[in-house]
């Protein structure tokens, strides 16, 4: 048999799905999520900020557990804010960040065995 010539098989049958999969518009609201936190600066000030008692935290929190300039952690910051992964709320010259726990609770289902239930918020 050369490389050209391939042996017959049968026909796939489609196996029917067990739930709903995601829809395209999903898949890409969904996506936005994940590549914000698939940055490791990213993924570890949304761990502090919902580390924090209350859940939130300063920016001046913040910015000590990172060798990474001032603009930079804002660059960051506003990666996760745009995702809708965290919130921002100026008091005088600080900006109090919390986590948007809706949206991190969408991540997880879209990762869960049930996914098929999900309903996608973000």
């Amino acid at each position: 048999m050369s490389k050209n010539e391939l042996p017959l098989v049968e026909a796939c049958e489609p196996t029917p799905l067990a739930g709903t999969a995601l829809s395209t518009a999903d898949a890409a609201a969904l996506a936005v999520g994940f590549k914000a936190v698939a940055d490791p600066t990213r993924l570890r000030l949304l761990s502090l900020i919902a580390a924090h008692a209350g859940g939130e935290a300063c920016v001046c929190d913040l910015t000590g557990d990172f060798d990474l300039s001032g603009p930079t952690i804002s660059h960051h910051l506003k990666v996760l804010r745009e995702a809708g992964l965290i919130t921002g709320e100026r008091r005088g010259t600080w900006i109090y960040y919390r986590v948007v726990r809706d949206t991190l609770a969408t991540l997880s289902q879209a990762l869960s065995p049930a996914a098929h239930e999900l309903e996608v918020t973000a």
